[in-house]
């Protein structure tokens, strides 16, 4: 059983008093909401993006209002490829109708998101229609446009719109992508660059417009992950948004909904939505990071999918922990859809009544979104070997539908193959994208890149040539596949205009005076060293107990990069931000030892707050925990943690008043630091009458009052005394 008294910090922290985030101009803390501003779900994060010109009934202008008076940065976020978008789709707009621009599949039935709201073909006509829905948001005051979710649909491309687009694009008729791997390739890089050129002409059109009415507004795309559009299907431009002009940053939209997706691992197909999250959370850092654009981490509470209480608990503190998991981001959305959370109705067990948000479980939701508001910025590292990635492209999304030659790639598996055998040991195995490859910091953290072409094509002969220069001078390089698949085939630059190789792959080792011989698997390039492996990556995790000779290969590339260093295996993962500890506990790895975190800390998973002295951590668990070893200037009186958003906060030499707000009808609970043990506590709504109904403890060894009370939106006015 692992013990530990005393975890080393890594390197020195960054961390922001409370008091800058006060300040800020730019939100840290965001949440997207339709409907107008309510009591009953005012989550109290910086800014609150308004969904929608024409969702909630319209009235853009009033529902921002409401959530500016109310003392929130206002900005907006409407769909690319969708969105109550029927003024446009039914003829209100310009007196035609265009539904024909819906994406349509083989037997011509559009794929629709909602009632009559088509997934769309972005033509000239619609991305002029949604330049005058930005133009209403800014001049509404709206700081931020948000372009959510351009998604074309791998089975799609069969409409009028789609085969007009072909003719522009390619200068040839349309192919049916059903008809042969270089169609479906084809019809893919169309869909790719469909949505690319249509946020490019709506960024460009809201950096000009802004500009003429004296405005600066931000621009981002809130998008699933790669990794998750790749595994459902469908085609976005992802990686190569980063390095558009008059793009600010990105949303990373991961949640249960994405991250429960089954996977195989060790043979066996089922969810393991922790290290999902992990690997979605970091393909979108690894994508941005290069480039210096801003990123937003996105949790749900709950999910789009009905499920119980207890499910979206489990999932939810998952996917938080994960995200936190990632150091060099700290701001973040808390949540989509506050009214669905606070006034939706599910199940608590299977079986039973719907029942609405519980005390418990809000309140510790609301301890969890309120921490993220003082996250800090940390150069502390998870714990665990690092600089092993695994390569992707945005071409993964290219090759998953429909399926030809009886090239199969179930559930991802050919990616997954290279990275949860890692993962799930305890090695925090990152992703590098090849569009970022030719950046200065494309490969600067990579000691040994795996990589393989089975699920993926290079898209310029020019990523090789960075590939080989990092090689020769002393990268580790692990190519597994066997390149059997029917896409090494389609006309690409590997065999044409003067090329001639069989698979692309091929070019790469050439460039490294590379003969691949079936009997060896290790060459020499240089200072570093090619590992070739003839089998396709899915069948390490497709087949039970079949990735040892893939472990010790990326032990072996490893040690030859860093020789006085071993690969480190272990089952859990742990880093500390500040004064947060955030730990995660696998199951199906190296030991099925618990953690055991041996020092006082506050368990902010738990909504009574608890003060321990120690926290065991299970196989399959994640912990989320205040260490009160960490407090910054522990003779300040302070709210540690707290189901609210502390403000006005004021300190006298024997009292400590502040201000709490958080949605009302929920139970607030938070831990305040004191220098002894109050002799009085005062509260006050906001007519200034005395609250009675509060309970208090007092917990000595750490010096903290834990107190308990109703939430009000309108605030709580908390004066302790001693």
């Amino acid at each position: 059983m692992k013990s530990y008294s005393k975890l080393i910090i890594l390197s020195g922290l960054f961390i922001l008093p409370t008091q800058f985030f006060a300040q800020q101009k730019e939100p840290k803390t965001v949440f997207q909401v339709s409907d107008a501003w309510s009591p009953a779900y005012d989550v109290r994060a910086d800014a609150a993006i308004v969904y929608g010109i024409n969702d909630a009934g319209g009235n853009f202008k009033e529902r921002a209002k409401s959530w500016k008076d109310n003392g929130y940065t206002i900005q907006f976020m409407t769909g690319i490829a969708w969105g109550q978008y029927k003024d446009y789709f039914k003829g209100k707009y310009d007196g035609k109708q265009h539904f024909d621009e819906g994406q349509k599949m083989k037997n011509g039935d559009i794929i629709w998101h909602g009632e009559d709201v088509p997934y769309t073909v972005p033509t000239a006509g619609y991305i002029e229609y949604i330049k005058g829905l930005v133009k209403q948001a800014i001049d509404a005051g709206s700081t931020a446009i948000y372009l959510e979710e351009p998604e074309f649909w791998a089975r799609a491309g069969y409409s009028d719109a789609f085969k007009k687009e072909w003719q522009k694009f390619y200068g040839s008729p349309w192919q049916a992508q059903d008809e042969s791997p270089e169609a479906t390739y084809l019809s893919s890089k169309l869909k790719y660059d469909l949505y690319f050129n249509a946020l490019k002409n709506v960024f460009e059109y809201v950096h000009t417009y802004s500009k003429s009415v004296d405005k600066k507004v931000k621009c981002y795309v809130p998008t699933h992950s790669l990794i998750n559009y790749a595994s459902w299907e469908i085609v976005s431009p992802e990686a190569s948004l980063a390095q558009l002009p008059h793009m600010d940053g990105y949303i990373a939209q991961v949640w249960t909904g994405t991250s429960r997706e089954r996977v195989y691992f060790n043979g066996e197909f089922r969810e393991r939505t922790f290290e999902n999250a992990f690997l979605e959370y970091g393909s979108m850092v690894s994508m941005t990071a290069p480039t210096g654009r801003e990123m937003f981490f996105l949790t749900d509470p709950i999910e789009d999918r009905s499920q119980t209480w207890a499910d979206y608990k489990k999932n939810y503190q998952a996917t938080f922990t994960a995200q936190l998991l990632y150091p060099t981001v700290a701001n973040y959305e808390v949540m989509p859809w506050p009214p669905r959370i606070y006034l939706g109705k599910f199940k608590m067990e299977e079986g039973q009544e719907r029942q609405p948000l519980s005390k418990a479980y809000g309140t510790q939701m609301q301890v969890m979104i309120n921490s993220l508001n003082n996250m800090p910025l940390s150069k502390n590292e998870i714990n665990g070997t690092k600089g092993i990635n695994v390569l992707l492209a945005n071409s993964i999304m290219f090759q998953r539908f429909p399926i030809h030659d009886g090239y199969t790639d179930p559930s991802l598996s050919n990616f997954y193959g290279m990275a949860l055998p890692l993962l799930k040991r305890g090695v925090p195995v990152g992703t590098v994208h090849m569009e970022n490859l030719d950046l200065v910091s494309g490969l600067k953290d990579t000691k040994v890149l795996i990589m393989s072409y089975a699920n993926m094509k290079p898209l310029s002969p020019e990523n090789h040539e960075v590939l080989a220069k990092w090689v020769k001078e002393g990268g580790m390089l692990i190519y597994y596949g066997r390149d059997d698949d029917p896409f090494q085939k389609v006309s690409e630059w590997w065999n044409k205009d003067g090329n001639n190789y069989a698979a692309p792959s091929a070019h790469l080792f050439e460039l490294m005076n590379i003969k691949v011989e079936n009997s060896k698997t290790s060459y020499t390039y240089g200072k570093g060293n090619v590992f070739v492996v003839r089998e396709n990556p899915k069948e390490l995790v497709l087949k039970k107990d079949n990735d040892n000779f893939f472990l010790d290969m990326v032990a072996t590339a490893y040690h030859n990069i860093a020789p006085k260093e071993e690969l480190e295996l272990k089952n859990y993962y742990y880093l500390e931000r500040g004064p947060y500890d955030i730990v995660a506990v696998l199951d199906e790895s190296t030991s099925k030892e618990p953690l055991h975190i041996s020092r006082d800390v506050i368990d902010l998973f738990d909504p009574e707050l608890p003060v321990l002295h120690e926290k065991i951590v299970y196989p399959g668990e994640q912990a989320y925990l205040y260490d009160l070893d960490r407090i910054e200037n522990k003779n300040q009186p302070q709210v540690l943690c707290a189901a609210s958003r502390v403000y006005k906060e004021k300190t006298s030499r024997k009292s400590y008043s502040f201000l709490t707000k958080s949605p009302s009808n929920t139970k607030n609970a938070m831990r305040v630091l004191l220098p002894s043990k109050p002799i009085e506590i005062v509260l006050k709504n906001d007519a200034n009458q005395i609250i009675k109904e509060f309970t208090s403890s007092w917990d000595e060894g750490s010096r903290t009052c834990l107190l308990q009370f109703e939430n009000s939106s309108k605030g709580v006015q908390v004066e302790l005394k001693w």
